[in-house]
């Protein structure tokens, strides 16, 4: 149990439309005071004209409500955790198919999903897309899901030399979805059974794919630069670092941006982590 004034988590999230003519990113973080822990959704739309941003926030909607109204029962049962997330995806799915189907108009839209759910200091998650799931932990910067779109293929292809680094870096497909929540057939998702155990100096970022203008090296340099203990530097504080560097919010090409930061509070934590969750690192 956490006993403590302040929040066991310390958590921002942001948007930012950016040149595009509409927001179709949503997030959601959800980690009401007095509780020991929370949920966090994010949702980067596509189908621009075909209401990319109405799928992102059906996503956004459908996912937190299954585990919200289920959290009381978490701290009982943590092991139906993933079960709940992936039952609010499939709701989400559902969600989003009827739509299309009573309005023909949005046929083609979908949308990519991360959800968190955390109980006390461990992690459950999902994943649909490419929208990156990122854990900052000894000092380094890990992808915890896997990216379902073209690039990883298309980076192996360059990797055997069967094309070059230029090549790969700039075919325009790269970004082609492999798996998305679409209101159909959903090909692939991410969703482990067992928690990642948060300690307190770890920073988890969810966002969507407008946030990797920044490479992978340069969004862990500047994690691990804010998440300083000494310098308590507040999950606020990342998020508009993050924002910073990825420029001009004026600039047209720049694309939408959501994104969550969560840090545990390290003020009296607990020393060691519920046998549940040992193991469970990157």
């Amino acid at each position: 149990m956490w006993r403590s004034p302040e929040p066991r988590h310390d958590v921002a999230s942001a948007l930012v439309q950016g040149g595009r003519s509409r927001q179709e990113d949503a997030v959601l973080a959800d980690f009401p005071c007095g509780t020991d822990g929370g949920i966090a959704v994010l949702s980067d739309g596509m189908g621009g004209h075909a209401a990319g941003d109405v799928a992102s926030r059906i996503v956004v909607t459908e996912v937190h409500a299954d585990p919200a109204f289920a959290r009381p029962a978490f701290a009982a049962d943590e092991s139906a955790i993933p079960r709940h997330l992936a039952r609010a995806a499939k709701g989400a799915n559902a969600a989003v198919r009827h739509h299309v189907r009573t309005h023909p108009e949005t046929r083609g839209m979908g949308a990519t999903l991360v959800s968190v759910v955390l109980v006390g200091d461990r992690m459950f998650w999902m994943s649909v897309g490419d929208s990156p799931l990122y854990l900052l932990w000894g000092g380094r910067l890990h992808r915890l899901d896997e990216d379902h779109s073209l690039a990883p293929r298309i980076d192996l292809m360059a990797d055997r030399g069967l094309i070059t680094p230029m090549a790969a870096r700039d075919r325009s497909d790269r970004h082609c979805l492999t798996s998305v929540i679409p209101g159909g057939e959903v090909a692939r998702r991410d969703c482990p059974a067992l928690p990642f155990a948060l300690r307190p100096g770890d920073v988890v970022l969810m966002a969507s794919d407008g946030v990797q203008v920044l490479d992978a090296a340069t969004i862990g340099r500047i994690l691990h630069r804010n998440r300083n203990r000494n310098r308590r530097r507040p999950a606020a504080r990342i998020a508009a670092c993050l924002l910073s560097a990825l420029g001009d919010p004026a600039d047209p090409d720049r694309d939408n941006v959501a994104l969550c930061v969560i840090k545990p509070n390290p003020a009296r934590a607990p020393a060691a982590a519920p046998p549940l969750a040992q193991g469970a690192r990157p």
